[in-house]
């Protein structure tokens, strides 16, 4: 009976674990006035999610008028600045920002909220990216004033546009708006799936002490974040709007955005029905005491050194912080520990050396082989299963399922090697191993990765399990239990965690930290006198989940394959091609692609939007079309000192969404600008663009169909060819096609230019 005890605890603090890091209720539409709602957010969400709206389209302008209404009828007055921006990676656009202010009874630095309004193109409703984030805004700053009080602050509200193109719209502000200089803090909402707790992560230059100190005192109710992932994405190239105010304004910020549902983004399945409530009801419940803080904190005083940074973890039991001058003294206490336990053992004969060392065997045996079976068995499973790669996201819509399988399996494997490697009177011995290994693995973190050394924590706890284990003779395998909670609470979430957030491709992330959670549990789990029945019970459970997983493999009305299909006509030889990104070709796609004709070695030569590096995999011979060609134009040809200026004009005289222009690596350009816009030399370099990516020179997003005007110079004997792409997204609306609607279970495919009609052509300068 202690045992199932034992066993219960250990499963309600997993579940626990879980459960605490968010809402499980929502505030409804009778919520009081000066609280947020979540019911009433929803209305905005609704009408701003009613069609795509990215930039360039009809609707695009209708959800901006409408956020501007909403400022109104608060009684804020509000501005659009607009005007081009051409980003480091060749992106230019003409964005629309929203912005409103409200006046703080003090002159200090103001706190920004942040979020953006345009969904991305083309498929894409936007309720979640970030039809959520204009939400918990507007409704926030709703429930603020009617509270009647002011802030010492002033509180700028920014609705940046194009951030899904380029962080257009942040680039404009930070770089060009007098309101930029005044902040002193950012709160940006965002979203990468459709649901699941939102993390709070940290944008900034320097470190993160103050701020952090500043977040935990504001106390929001369910604060999920922790300093690993901050320290894993200060290292990568981050690309929400925050990061243009940290990278050129010098502006730290919080970043507030939930990861979940991941296949959900920037698909049609981005809508009203899928958001979750409480996920959105987690945004409200940073938003309101964020705002109440920091809009009365000095913000003139947020900076803090590069290497004043702390370590920070959220579990159900509270927000923890600590200095990373505390990491190697916490770590070297450890140390000691772990050596005065292992002496008290041996010298008590409840430890003995040689299964200590016998202890490596069944732990290193259960993780390099629940490791590698999950790592290459996702690889199987994508042989297997060819329609997953068609979610380009890497978590596909039976993603949690496989989650559960891979847990179940790794402890299945786990319980078998103990099984088979280790008595139930050796446990103490046994228990050593792991507790060596998460020391080994917390000097890594401390040396290379400081955000993550809050994971000697739980050492600490199985340390004191191991040591009341020795001490008494026959400890209280619950009492042991009550001390592992902590454990579970801390480790559990990432199991989850990682995969949901980078994709299925790290499964095996999952294994080895069930398996680490698992080896600091071992005084209390390995004195489970069943473990090969354990195994099988395990075994059996992900057996189940496997094949769940299976059964949901397919594609149906809710969870609908994502598919594409793009005309491309070649205006210099008068051909033209269907084609596909698909790896699975659908009754949808045969209608124009047959899997014989795949010739897609000169299509893929300049892809004009992939976001994972996708090319065309399927092509087939199309009907010459009448599409309305660009109208071009060398308005002025000129020789100054060696070098040939060019000024061209490319009009298009069709509805168009965007243009590219590509140029191969042997081209050279000594200027470039375009539309107002000049790109700067590369630092190494006398010469511009040298480094761009796939030949592309330019992708340049039309939003008031205003044509692209091009001034650049390049070597006089030079011969400059530039390819043309001229795309609109409008190939099922076309009268020239008959292109019938997708079925119930195919949703277009994102992160690639689809659905759209593409007019190839040459630039030749001779």
């Amino acid at each position: 009976m202690k045992k199932f005890i034992s066993l219960l605890i250990l499963v309600v603090a997993a579940v626990w674990s879980f459960r605490s890091m968010m809402p499980t209720d929502h505030g409804d539409i009778d919520t009081p006035t000066e609280k947020f709602s979540t019911d009433r957010a929803l209305l905005h969400v609704k009408a701003i999610s009613q069609k795509p709206h990215y930039v360039g389209s009809a609707a695009h302008a209708e959800v901006r008028e409408y956020i501007i209404n909403q400022f109104e009828k608060l009684g804020l007055k509000t501005e659009v600045q607009e005007g081009y921006t051409l980003d480091s990676y060749g992106n230019l656009a003409k964005p629309k920002n929203i912005l409103t202010r409200i006046k703080g009874s003090e002159n200090g630095k103001a706190l920004l909220l942040l979020t953006h309004y345009d969904s991305d193109p083309h498929s894409s409703l936007g309720a979640s990216d970030a039809g959520s984030g204009v939400a918990t805004i507007l409704e926030g700053v709703r429930a603020y004033l009617a509270q009647g009080v002011t802030s010492k602050n002033d509180i700028i509200i920014l609705i940046t546009d194009a951030e899904e193109l380029g962080l257009n719209g942040a680039e404009l502000f930070v770089n060009k708006h007098p309101w930029a200089k005044d902040i002193g803090l950012v709160l940006n909402f965002e979203a990468r799936g459709s649901g699941g707790p939102s993390y709070m992560l940290i944008e900034t230059n320097g470190g993160n002490a103050k701020i952090i100190k500043g977040f935990k005192e504001a106390n929001p109710e369910f604060p999920v974040s922790n300093s690993l992932a901050y320290s894993i994405y200060k290292m990568l190239p981050n690309d929400t709007d925050l990061t243009i105010f940290r990278e050129d304004g010098n502006i730290d910020g919080f970043n507030l955005a939930f990861i979940d549902d991941h296949y959900d983004y920037h698909t049609v399945n981005d809508n009203y029905e899928n958001l979750d409530r409480n996920t959105l009801e987690h945004q409200g419940s940073y938003l309101i005491p964020l705002m109440d803080y920091f809009a009365n904190a000095n913000l003139s005083d947020v900076k803090t050194s590069v290497d004043d940074d702390y370590n920070y973890f959220n579990s159900a039991l509270g927000f923890f912080i600590y200095p990373f001058t505390w990491i190697f003294p916490m770590l070297i206490l450890a140390f000691v520990l772990f050596i005065a336990v292992i002496a008290y053992g041996i010298k008590n004969q409840r430890m003995t050396v040689a299964n200590i060392f016998k202890g490596f065997i069944p732990f290193l045996c259960a993780l390099l082989v629940s490791a590698l079976l999950c790592h290459f068995g996702w690889q199987l499973m994508l042989k297997l299963y060819p329609n997953y790669q068609d979610i380009q996201h890497g978590f596909t819509y039976n993603g949690h399922t496989y989650i559960w399988f891979v847990v179940m399996l790794s402890l299945a494997i786990t319980f078998w090697c103990y099984k088979k490697f280790m008595k139930i009177e050796h446990v103490a011995s046994y228990a050593v191993a792991p507790i060596f290994l998460w020391l080994v693995i917390n000097t890594g973190f401390a040396l290379a990765l400081k955000g993550a050394s809050f994971f000697i924590i739980p050492v600490y706890f199985a340390l004191l399990m191991l040591f009341v284990f020795i001490r008494q003779k026959e400890p209280s395998i619950v009492a042991l239990s009550l001390v592992a909670i902590p454990i579970l609470l801390i480790i559990a979430p990432f199991i989850k965690m990682f995969p949901v957030g980078l994709g299925l491709k790290i499964l095996s992330v999952s294994a080895v930290f069930t398996i680490l959670t698992f080896g600091l549990l071992l005084p209390v789990v390995g004195r489970y006198r069943r473990k090969k029945t354990f195994a099988w019970v395990f075994a059996v459970l992900a057996l189940f989940f496997f094949l769940k997983a299976h059964f949901n493999a397919g594609y149906d009305e809710q969870h609908q394959k994502p598919n594409s299909l793009v005309y491309t006509l070649n205006a210099d030889d008068n051909t033209a091609t269907w084609s596909s990104y698909d790896n699975v070709l659908d009754s949808w796609t045969l209608n124009f692609i047959k899997e014989d004709q795949n010739d897609i070695a000169d299509l893929n030569k300049n892809v004009v939007d992939s976001k994972y590096g996708t090319g065309y995999n399927y092509a087939s011979k199309a009907p010459i079309k009448a599409i309305a060609q660009p109208k071009i134009d060398i308005t002025k040809d000129t020789i100054v000192n060696n070098a040939r200026h060019i000024e061209l004009c490319i009009a298009p005289q069709r509805f168009v969404n965007r243009i590219e222009l590509f140029a191969d690596a042997n081209t050279r350009f000594n200027t470039f600008s375009v539309n107002g816009q000049t790109v700067a030399k590369d630092a190494d370099k006398d010469m511009v663009l040298a480094y761009r990516w796939d030949s592309r020179i330019l992708s340049y997003y039309m939003a008031d169909q205003e044509p692209l005007e091009l001034r650049f110079s390049v070597p006089v004997d030079q011969k400059t060819t530039i390819t043309l792409h001229e795309a609109s997204y409008d190939l099922l609306e076309n009268e020239q096609f008959t292109v019938p609607a997708r079925e119930s279970d195919m949703i277009p495919k994102p992160f690639v230019l689809n659905d759209a009609i593409v007019v190839k052509k040459t630039i030749q300068i001779e």
